[in-house]
């Protein structure tokens, strides 16, 4: 029987960056997230200012047995708290985005908590919905549809 991997939480590093870009440029990732790949410096420029030096974001590097598999991170828009997360296809199926967002979600203390994968993503989708988000309505039409899910419950 094979071991379950260790997955663990810690805080992103600039170099971790790089991997964060080649993630969103796989192109089976960006398909199922509806979420068009950003060129390298406006890449680098939205998360060195938008995610690691804006206040109110809560992000964190995701390892699995030592290396990096991805991130999840939470922030506000408007009056919402999000939560969101991206795993680099190698550790896609394996329990680790399961494990990853339940491990941030006892440091992200923040109800209720919204987060909005696409219609089509359905793993995202099950994956938040065993976490404890129930699903609260849909934006947008057609293809570009998302499922607008929330956790509930006490700060």
């Amino acid at each position: 029987m094979a071991r379950a991997p260790e997955v663990r939480l810690r805080e992103v590093e600039d170099a971790d960056l790089e991997v964060f870009l080649a993630q969103e440029h796989d192109p089976e990732a960006a398909r199922r997230s509806r979420f068009p790949p950003r060129e390298r410096e406006r890449f680098l420029r939205h998360w060195r200012t938008n995610v690691l030096g804006a206040p109110g974001v809560f992000v964190r590097a995701v390892t699995v047995d030592g290396r990096l598999a991805g991130n999840v991170v939470a922030w506000w828009d408007g009056e919402r708290r999000f939560l969101g997360y991206w795993l680099g296809r190698e550790f896609w199926g394996r329990g680790v985005g399961t494990r990853a967002v339940a491990l941030f979600l006892e440091r992200e203390r923040h109800r209720p908590l919204h987060a909005d994968p696409h219609v089509g993503n359905v793993g995202s989708v099950r994956l938040l919905e065993r976490l404890g988000f129930r699903e609260a309505g849909r934006e947008g039409e057609g293809d570009e549809a998302h499922v607008l899910l929330v956790l509930d419950g006490e700060e």
